[in-house]
């Protein structure tokens, strides 16, 4: 065998031994996830705050939604929503990038807000301002077309782009289950 094919053979199996290696990373995180998914959607049942409730509380003066979600954090249920405090017209580069998160399990959603210093917050929250700035309607209105046709719990609201076109990624809690739907913004 030449140098050059035993270097084929090579490069052939350690493209397939990382393939393999990736797709098991990937089942054990989804594995973990579905932990998570788990205890998030059980948690559900003890909030008393919507995410749209916690969105529009967190549109505050120009302050614009753009993401939202339930999580567990330490164990416990949060509502974060991610704002853009000075509106989608604004470059997130003369932005203020934040979260703002708390208990959504008390009668009324005393979040906290965390201005995004580090790069990975500033990276994600800027693309989602792009994203929302490109659509034609709020993430608040894209959850209230997709809630014509679903049921359950809206847990979480993440633009995105598909086929060239901004759209929101609403994700529903369903009787234990999680339900994804794709709405045009």
């Amino acid at each position: 065998m030449t140098s050059l094919r035993k270097a084929g053979v090579v490069v052939r199996t350690a493209a397939l031994a990382a393939v393999c290696c990736a797709a098991l990373l990937s089942q054990q995180a989804a594995l973990a996830e579905d932990g998570d998914t788990k205890a998030l959607l059980d948690a559900l049942g003890k909030t008393r705050q919507s995410l749209v409730a916690g969105m529009r509380q967190a549109s505050i003066g120009s302050a614009v939604p753009i993401s939202a979600k339930f999580e567990m954090e330490d164990g416990k249920l949060s509502l974060s929503v991610y704002t853009a405090g000075k509106g989608v017209a604004v470059p997130a580069e003369k932005n203020v990038l934040q979260e703002l998160s708390g208990s959504p399990e008390d009668g009324k959603w005393a979040p906290k807000a965390e201005v995004f210093a580090d790069v990975p917050h500033v990276a994600r929250s800027a693309e989602q301002l792009a994203i929302v700035a490109l659509g034609k309607t709020s993430l608040v209105a894209a959850i209230g077309q997709a809630r014509k046709n679903q049921t359950g719990t809206v847990f979480s609201v993440t633009p995105a782009i598909r086929n060239h076109q901004p759209v929101a990624v609403i994700l529903f809690a369903d009787k234990g289950k999680v339900r994804k739907v794709i709405q045009p913004l």
